[in-house]
């Protein structure tokens, strides 16, 4: 009898509907902290996280963890002082594995969990978080420039965004436009990108081993 088939990055990037986000990480939810983020050297959600740490000090409130699948993004920037974090996502098996992270204080990671579909309206209120975050969610197969619309808009004036976006991604799917649009149109303030890569050098023979992201920040006007 043959084993059950390792899901990949492949698999993820290849998604082509929200149901097909639900089914794959359905399956993927038990083995994707230690089959994906430990053995294949995945520090994304930390390298951005730590992006946000910096910005603690401006940062009076709750932070918003988008498509925080199960809860590495939480884990991180409980380590580096937060304590007010909710998660969305849009997989409810994936939600359940970052309901069991916690502090070694036993202190759970997130406050709220939210399971929902990034691209459509969410049925959270205006102005609600002091801060959003993302890693791993912009990328190929899964969430485009149309949801930062509603992500705007749940989060108050002033507040920190962090947004990790796949760098091709970034380019084909038009994000440079859409955050310069909105800039100009005083929803947010000018974007600054940094690159970060999303990998470790111990992910050397992965095909991925080379990505990059474009982290953009920015704040709420």
């Amino acid at each position: 009898m043959t084993g059950k088939r390792r899901i990949t990055v492949d698999d993820a990037y290849s998604l082509e509907t929200p149901d097909d986000s639900v089914r794959l990480y359905a399956d993927w939810a038990d083995s994707y902290d230690t089959d994906f983020v430990s053995e294949q050297g995945y520090i994304y959600h930390q390298n951005v996280a730590d992006l946000l740490v910096r910005k603690r000090a401006d940062i009076n409130g709750a932070v918003l963890d988008v498509g925080c699948g199960t809860g590495v993004v939480g884990v991180a920037l409980q380590h580096g002082g937060f304590s007010v974090i909710d998660g969305i996502d849009i997989s409810a098996q994936m939600l359940d594995k970052a309901k069991e992270k916690a502090g070694s204080d036993g202190i759970a990671v997130y406050r709220s969990l939210i399971q929902a579909d990034l691209t459509k309206p969410l049925d959270i209120p205006n102005n609600q978080y002091a801060a959003l975050i993302s890693a791993g969610t912009f990328t190929h197969g899964h969430v485009g420039p149309e949801a930062l619309d509603e992500l705007w808009r749940v989060a108050a004036p002033g507040a920190v965004c962090v947004i990790g976006i796949n760098a091709a991604h970034y380019e084909s799917a038009g994000f440079g436009e859409k955050l310069a649009a909105d800039a100009a149109n005083g929803r947010i303030t000018s974007p600054e990108t940094v690159e970060v890569t999303i990998y470790s050098a111990a992910a050397g023979s992965s095909d991925h081993a080379d990505d990059k992201a474009s982290v953009v920040i920015t704040q709420i006007v």
